[in-house]
């Protein structure tokens, strides 16, 4: 039997940070976005300014003997239509992949607990329990339908959108072979060119909090460039990703390169290196050195690190912007799965 416990405070929550982190390394979907410090700094900025509810509303399992079995990470506020819904910590726009954290074993028995107890006589006013930016395969997905159907809620599913994925062979020149004939000659031309360019090009990282602040505003400059990354960039989204790139850096999964001329940066990868995977979470081109291409330049050289370094993964997150497929990257897809009464 799995007993359930909420939590609504940010001092409780706190109190679960390796507890949670533990669970999270062994649960169905284990993703940098459901890391406690990567939740807590959206919470603290409510994902940029997206959110401006105070209501968190946190559900864990334990098992008779107290082991933390499975957690359920929302929040209340109200949907498009107005109608009080529970969402998933890290809806909707900045954390590419949730999920209930949970193990295989213990997957019917905890969602099946957590619904009981949301349509119990304790539970908060609500209509819909709403669940972004799961995986499509994941798991949960049908525990949650099942569960749903047992407790009279109607349940729902659409895809939200694609979320490529590269998955890394054993060396470089395999992964090359598996291009189309024209983009490996093009990867393999550019990054030549940047090597060989008449200002000296190197790769510069940072994956510490020392002038972490700093190389994250040279990461915003390079941005701004762009009108739409430009826009994206409020002073509550900057603050945001302040808060969650120095969580990262605390915790060692933070992976910020710049590609530098000379000593210009002309563009930059914001990844993250989790799981023995490289997490692509956002980019920033520069105009001054285009002849270089310097993305598809940087974001090469990036994936034959990741090759030598044995790394599994080349996650492209969501977004269906085509340099992902030219990448290689093959589509997955995040869904919104939606509970109601």
């Amino acid at each position: 039997m799995i007993n359930i416990e909420i939590i609504r405070s940010e001092e409780d929550w706190a109190l679960l940070a390796e507890p949670w982190n533990e669970l999270l390394s062994a649960s169905i979907t284990n993703s940098p976005f459901l890391r406690h410090e990567f939740l807590s700094a959206w919470w603290q900025h409510r994902g940029g300014g997206e959110w401006d509810t105070d209501e968190l509303f946190i559900l864990t399992g334990r098992t008779q003997a107290g082991e933390l079995v499975g957690a359920l990470p929302l929040f209340l506020s109200k949907n498009h239509a107005e109608k009080p819904t529970l969402f998933l910590l890290g809806s909707v726009e900045i954390a590419d992949i949730l999920d209930v954290l949970v193990s295989p074993d213990h997957l019917t028995e905890f969602v099946d607990a957590a619904l009981a107890y949301l349509t119990g006589p304790d539970a908060p006013t609500w209509e819909n329990l709403q669940l972004d930016n799961v995986l499509e395969d994941s798991p949960s997905l049908a525990g949650w339908q099942a569960a749903a159907e047992k407790h009279g809620l109607t349940f729902t599913q659409e895809r939200l959108q694609p979320s490529p994925c590269i998955s890394l062979p054993g060396n470089f020149d395999d992964y090359l072979n598996e291009l189309d004939s024209r983009y490996r000659r093009e990867m393999v031309r550019k990054i030549r060119n940047a090597l060989g360019y008449f200002i000296p090009v190197h790769v510069a990282r940072v994956s510490t909090a020392e002038n972490l602040h700093d190389e994250m505003e040279d990461f915003f400059t390079i941005m701004r460039e762009n009108a739409e990354k430009n826009r994206f960039l409020t002073e509550a989204m900057a603050a945001q990703m302040h808060a969650v790139t120095e969580a990262a850096a605390a915790n060692g999964w933070l992976d910020l390169r710049f590609l530098v001329v000379g000593r210009e940066k002309a563009a930059a990868y914001l990844n993250f290196i989790y799981d023995n995977k490289v997490w692509v979470y956002n980019s920033a081109l520069g105009e001054k050195f285009t002849a270089l291409s310097p993305g598809i330049s940087l974001i090469g050289m990036l994936i034959q690190e990741a090759i030598e370094e044995g790394r599994t993964e080349f996650d492209m997150l969501r977004g269906d912007e085509e340099y992902k497929y030219q990448l290689g990257g093959q589509d997955r897809w995040v869904v919104r799965a939606v509970l109601s009464h």
